[in-house]
């Protein structure tokens, strides 16, 4: 098993206990994605106020929510197409609302290079998510790209507890283009009857086709290869410098800092 198929695992204990009782009480799936909503809007207001640690946690609590939504509802037999729909428009309200809070809250700082940054990292979010739903429209399947909306949610959790949100905002952005990149390149190559990967790559050097396969990212999660861009992306985000990034909440050298500083 790998690292993040470990702490999948682990974290699936307490979860089934709580889809269990949402069933055992019948709670209506759409009632638990709202509900979720409201309290990631909450976890917005936290962001706004630079209250992170508070807002980190009220996001787990939102995430749970919208978690086990899709599972209750299998597990009462309630699955939906209306209900698919509800759940995908909620999300894009709770991906939103966390922007904006982080928006408000560098707009009040007077930094608005982080305030741009986070606008465009939350442009190249939603744009990740509507480039697979249009694509899907015409062909089979989209899901190419690292930085889908769990690893986002993730990310911001992090980002909050550690006080790094100015580095998260960096990885989303930055992964968040290549995955829409992504989805527009296969969805073209799909169409024009291309192969997925071009031949000049499949007969590349080995590091041309690493660096291939990290752009055009097609591995799923709870693999050696998903566990690799984790452990890189933790790295980014712990050790560099807060100064290095010109962090408006962070403080310190960090490891790398601290031995140039020495």
């Amino acid at each position: 098993m790998t690292f993040t198929g470990l702490i999948g695992t682990i974290c699936m204990f307490p979860l089934r206990a709580i889809i269990r009782t949402c069933v055992a009480f019948r709670i209506h799936p759409n009632i638990l994605t709202f509900v979720g909503v409201l309290i990631n809007s909450w976890a917005a207001v936290d962001l706004a106020k630079g209250h992170f640690v508070r807002a980190g946690i009220i996001m787990i609590v939102a995430n749970i929510f919208d978690f086990i939504d899709g599972k209750v509802a299998v597990e009462l037999g309630w699955v939906s197409k209306f209900g698919g729909f509800w759940d995908s428009v909620i999300d894009r309200f709770s991906d939103i609302a966390l922007f904006i809070g982080l928006i408000y809250l560098y707009s009040t700082m007077a930094r608005t290079d982080y305030a741009l940054i986070a606008s465009l990292a939350m442009m190249f979010a939603l744009m990740t998510s509507y480039t697979r739903a249009r694509a899907e429209s015409l062909i089979a399947r989209c899901k190419v790209g690292f930085m889908e909306r769990p690893e986002r949610i993730v990310l911001f959790m992090i980002g909050a507890f550690t006080n790094r949100m100015a580095a998260v905002m960096w990885v989303i952005l930055v992964l968040s283009i290549f995955s829409v990149a992504d989805r527009v390149i296969l969805t073209y190559r799909v169409l024009e009857q291309l192969p997925e990967r071009p031949p000049t790559v499949t007969r590349s050097p080995l590091p041309v086709r690493m660096l291939w396969n990290a752009f055009f990212w097609t591995f799923e999660r709870a693999t050696w290869q998903y566990d690799v861009m984790v452990i890189a992306i933790l790295g980014f985000v712990w050790l560099t410098p807060p100064a290095w990034i010109g962090d408006p909440m962070a403080s310190g050298y960090g490891p790398i800092g601290w031995l140039f500083v020495r």
